[in-house]
């Protein structure tokens, strides 16, 4: 007979994770299980994790987890090809407990969130895949893995399978997303001393910095490129939308060698020694494309359910709340030994009144608004250099001669209703 769990969890990143433990704390029998060598090893974020989500999980994991830097200043470059324009925060609230966020290098935080779960009591088995569902009645009652006899059964399975999730996909909770629904994201790290690190980006001594690329690090594509500081290594990465690389004919590493010898970026990482190249695929969907997630038998979380919001770069801490949210849920069912999906569909309801599913509501249109309207990076953001440049260039021009030329170049008067429709569109999707 097939060995029989509580729940078998698919996938080992920071929702899967997030579920085997919160379910192993309370004494659940759970199965995680990882196709990669190790958990981390195949999964790839901009390397920001923030701090209050994973906290209401392993409460004090700072103190003894791989983090790399606690963040205290965000840093936002609005880029053209020769200049940018950069806005910032930079609190020195962050730079104490708790802190805000840190960098992180998934490949050692993800293997050691792993082993945490794994003392509560879940049991992790990597290089495994699971090849698909075992459904009976209309209901997931297992997995059928690659390995020999690899049919294992439970209660509950939890797909956090990534992206293009081909569980979910066969159960019927989504189609074949389109390519302006994922993005390809590219990242590289660095190696580069720590008293170099803290000295180009003005920081004491274990401090950290994030910078966010807009506009010409994309090459005037939907899609951000990112500068991380860890400890003595950089994070240097960048992520466009599918459709984008394949309307304007660009490779992902074309763009990555575009990001790194630009003249706003080149300096920062000067020096830096390539140790390790990675590429995933992310979820940009937002709200819409939200797939079914709670079944007969069966949740869906983290990029598996489309949680990012790509607006604000969040991704990891939306996917350990949706694996917490579920290992709830689960708990809760398992109370009422009732699996169906009216019972599951608990997690559903909590989800969508978490941060979590209000945050995806908020921006729900955003992303495809930016890529419907490609001017906004490829002409408002030059647009917004050169008047930077013609303002603050003394040289003996007045002021207002200045202000009258900015105003020239933007245009004609239907241009310039047109700009002004555009932004207050702009606000509309963001507010």
């Amino acid at each position: 007979m097939p060995e029989k769990f509580d729940v078998i969890v698919v996938g080992a990143g920071p929702a899967g994770i997030a579920c085997a433990y919160e379910l192993a704390k309370h004494g659940v029998n759970v199965l995680l299980i990882e196709r990669g060598e190790y958990p981390g090893s195949k999964n790839v974020m901009g390397g920001v994790l923030y701090r209050k989500m994973m906290e209401e999980i392993v409460p004090d994991f700072h103190k003894e987890a791989p983090v790399e830097r606690p963040i205290v200043e965000q840093r936002f470059m609005m880029m053209d090809k020769t200049s940018a324009v950069t806005f910032s925060y930079k609190g020195m609230e962050w730079a104490q407990e708790p802190y805000n966020n840190f960098t992180v290098l998934r490949a050692k935080f993800d293997q050691w969130f792993a082993q945490k779960a794994v003392e509560r009591g879940a049991l992790l088995v990597c290089e495994t895949v699971v090849l698909e569902c075992v459904v009976e009645d209309g209901r997931v009652v297992g997995v059928k893995t690659d390995r020999p006899d690899g049919e294992l059964r439970a209660d509950v399975v939890v797909l956090a399978d990534g992206v293009n999730s081909l569980l979910a996909k066969s159960l019927g909770f989504h189609k074949e997303f389109r390519p302006d629904e994922v993005a390809l994201a590219t990242m590289e790290i660095l190696k580069l001393d720590k008293k170099i690190i803290e000295d180009r980006f003005n920081l004491e001594e274990g401090q950290g910095c994030t910078i966010e690329l807009f506009g010409d690090a994309t090459k005037g594509i939907l899609g951000t490129g990112f500068l991380y500081t860890n400890k003595d290594t950089l994070s240097i990465g960048v992520g466009t939308l599918l459709s984008g690389l394949i309307k304007h004919k660009i490779k992902p590493y074309e763009l990555m060698e575009y990001v790194k010898k630009h003249p706003m970026i080149r300096p920062y990482i000067q020096g830096g020694e390539p140790q390790e190249y990675l590429a995933h695929l992310i979820p940009e969907g937002g709200y819409k494309s939200i797939p079914k997630v709670a079944g007969a038998g069966v949740i869906v979380v983290g990029d598996a359910a489309q949680l990012v919001n790509a607006i604000h770069r969040e991704g990891s801490n939306m996917a350990m709340t949706s694996g917490r949210l579920a290992a709830e849920a689960i708990i809760a069912a398992k109370e009422r030994d009732d699996y169906s999906e009216a019972s599951l569909d608990a997690y559903r309801q909590s989800l969508m009144a978490s941060f979590v599913g209000q945050d995806m509501k908020k921006y729900k249109d955003a992303t495809h608004h930016f890529d419907k309207f490609p001017q906004y990076f490829e002409q408002y953001i030059p647009m917004m250099n050169r008047a930077a440049s013609q303002m603050l260039t003394v040289d003996g021009t007045p002021k207002r001669e200045k202000q009258r030329k900015i105003w020239r170049d933007m245009g004609s008067f239907g241009q310039k209703v047109k700009i002004a429709r555009d932004f207050y569109r702009a606000w509309r999707v963001m507010k």
